[in-house]
């Protein structure tokens, strides 16, 4: 990459080992957890959607203004898979990867980062300008933040 060129997004791929295994399995509380480090990121929460599988284990996203948080859980081997994408630079994945690490009650992790998108400097279209990402702002009910 040059000094002109730049990502759209990072994607950061967290890998969580030897974690408690009732909160991996334990639905409401894995939304409250990704909702949580998703606001402890930075990022603005618009939803989530989390599904629990039988008998075990779990698959949930995160939608935010700055992209996605989501997580896929197998309890019986205490593992969790977590992908953050964000766009942007305001965004802390750290902040979110060490609080879900801290509330599954992780022994250990891995951490991949991947910058997303790279532009060339000479590929932005003279009629789009520069690119900018803006933020709007989502007001959510206090209900959906209980989810």
């Amino acid at each position: 990459m040059t000094q002109k060129d730049f990502t759209l997004g990072k994607h950061t791929i967290v890998e969580y080992f030897d974690c408690n295994h009732e909160r991996l399995n334990h639905i409401h509380s894995l939304r409250q957890i990704m909702i949580a480090a998703a606001q402890k990121a930075g990022a603005t929460v618009i939803d989530s959607l989390f599904h629990g599988f039988s008998p075990h284990g779990i698959t949930g996203v995160v939608i935010v203004v700055e992209s996605h948080l989501s997580i896929h859980t197998w309890p019986e081997y205490g593992y969790a898979a977590v992908d953050i994408f964000t766009c942007g630079d305001n965004i802390k994945n750290k902040e979110a990867i060490e609080y879900i690490k801290e509330e599954l009650e992780c022994r250990s992790f891995e951490i991949i980062n991947v910058r997303r998108g790279r532009v060339p400097s000479h590929s932005v279209s003279p009629e789009f300008g520069s690119v900018t990402i803006q933020q709007e702002s989502i007001a959510l009910s206090q209900e959906a933040v209980r989810e």
